[in-house]
């Protein structure tokens, strides 16, 4: 199993922290950062010293890291138009050597496209599909031929579909809870289906639409990978686990029933049990990244046992 670093830094982190975590990361064997793309903090805190940009995050992250995988969790579709989305990611792949990945989502929280007057859409996941056509089918368009699009949200015409990624193929990746239209979207457009913060029975559930999708589509049902994200709290002992769950805001009981929370031991078995129902890749969602003793614990003593 994959075990990949995800932050939130729209919580309160700077540039520095990031690349901390990301050498960090990569130092310690683990297979990918990832970071979410929010411009407002949740719940409680200041969230100071205030958002990052997810893409100009990834790019500094591009040439200071060399090994470790860079992607999100997810991209909001609210955010770009999916012409400068695609031009965004493949110049990123090109700084990286072909190390980026693409989690792209319908958008979700109201409230920061309020705070940075970014229109907010009834509409969104239609608009989803569009950019992921789009995206797609420009990165897909052979040199030297141009591309074009006519939908409901966005017209390209003639578009020369430049610069080109590094990678042949950019991996996509859909993730979500919902049980019909999702599904038949991770089916056309994705090579990593994700979901977020679900239990093992959740999982296996989804994990079942999406084959069956896949299937239905006249896709192999194992070409996805398939992959979970989950707040991760580790400790030695129970007073290490409890201080983690404190520097969180969170309660020891309620992280272990809805994450990856307890001994090294205890977090091993449970991703068995995701691993049992098909998920081939963990998401490490690290809330408190000032804690670089923590990912060297995971580092330690979770992934080798992991096969």
């Amino acid at each position: 199993m994959d075990l990949r670093i995800f932050t939130e830094p729209q919580q309160g982190a700077d540039y520095d922290t990031l690349l901390r975590v990301a050498r960090a990361t990569e130092d310690l064997g683990f297979d990918a950062f990832f970071r979410s793309d929010h411009y407002l903090r949740m719940g409680s805190g200041d969230g100071l010293p205030g958002p990052t940009d997810a893409w100009i995050t990834l790019a500094g992250l591009a040439r200071e890291t060399s090994r470790i995988r860079l992607g999100t969790l997810m991209t909001a579709a609210t955010f770009r138009l999916p012409g400068v989305l695609a031009i965004q990611v493949a110049q990123v792949d090109r700084m990286s050597g072909g190390r980026v990945e693409l989690g792209l989502g319908a958008g979700w929280f109201e409230e920061e496209h309020t705070a940075y007057g970014i229109p907010f859409p009834k509409e969104k996941f239609g608009r989803l599909e569009e950019q992921l056509a789009i995206v797609t089918g420009l990165w897909g368009t052979e040199a030297g031929k141009t591309f074009s699009y006519e939908g409901e949200h966005y017209r390209l015409a003639d578009s020369p579909a430049l610069p080109k990624p590094a990678q042949r193929k950019v991996p996509v990746l859909i993730g979500g809870h919902g049980a019909t239209r999702t599904p038949r979207l991770a089916a056309r457009y994705a090579d990593e289906f994700n979901i977020p913060f679900a239990s093992v029975e959740d999982t296996e559930r989804q994990f079942g639409r999406v084959r069956a999708a896949a299937e239905e589509a006249g896709r192999p049902a194992g070409d996805l990978v398939y992959s979970n994200a989950l707040v991760v709290c580790v400790g030695r002992d129970d007073a290490e686990v409890a201080r983690r769950a404190a520097a969180i805001g969170r309660e020891v009981d309620e992280l272990k029933a809805n994450g990856l929370a307890g001994s090294p031991a205890e977090v091993v078995e449970k991703l068995g049990r995701y691993a049992a129902v098909g998920s081939g890749r963990v998401y490490l969602q690290v809330l408190d990244l000032d804690d670089l003793d923590h990912l060297e614990l995971i580092s330690a003593q979770v992934a080798p046992q992991l096969g």
